[in-house]
């Protein structure tokens, strides 16, 4: 089989972290899952949560340069469909057939994919549902970097624990309404 995005390459039969089997391009180190195989491997698989996913653990994986290329199935020549991961700092697209399931992971991928703890429900990271929870979890990590970053790390850890404490507390919201009233400048000069 040729490579799906490096043409006229052979692909070589390899075995991929977490004993998956797969062939992989000697030149740009993309691999072909195939869909019965990574079906088989799915099954011995722990099946993640969406708040466990540890979107940081890619954070170093640098996108493959073959990543913007779009590529055919091998096995039924359809295109495949790319979605983005929840990575925050480098994100990377994951190519899949929508018709048999086989999976394209560009130059480690898969690793990031296993690292974050999503290699096993790739089939998920398709969904709308799926993508919608990592937007949402993609967001609050980032107003987290921003609220570290103008308020400092000591002040910032601060209000995420009070935060915390007050989302489960069964009067927090009258101590937020507290915060509002008291920094939005009604109740300041008053005491």
């Amino acid at each position: 089989m040729d490579c799906l995005k490096d043409r006229g390459v052979q692909l070589v039969d390899v075995v991929l972290r977490g004993n998956l089997p797969a062939q992989q391009c000697p030149v740009c180190e993309g691999c072909w899952i195939a869909p019965e195989d990574y079906h088989d491997w799915k099954q011995g698989q722990p099946q993640p949560l969406p708040e466990t996913v540890n979107l940081e653990a890619a954070a170093n994986h640098p996108p493959a340069p073959l990543d913007v290329r779009t590529a055919l199935c091998p096995d039924c020549g359809g295109f495949l469909s790319r979605v983005k991961t929840g990575a925050t700092m480098n994100p990377f697209y994951v190519e899949r057939c929508p018709q048999c399931g086989g999976i394209w992971c560009d130059r480690g991928e898969w690793d990031a994919l296993s690292a974050m703890g999503i290699s096993a429900i790739i089939d998920q990271l398709f969904s709308s549902d799926w993508q919608g929870r990592m937007r949402t979890r993609e967001m609050l990590h980032r107003e987290r970097l921003a609220m570290i970053d103008k308020l400092g790390e000591d002040l910032a850890l601060q209000v995420f624990a009070l935060a915390e404490q007050l989302e489960h507390h069964p009067n927090g919201d009258f101590g937020v309404a507290y915060l509002m009233r008291r920094i939005g400048g009604s109740e300041a000069g008053l005491e």
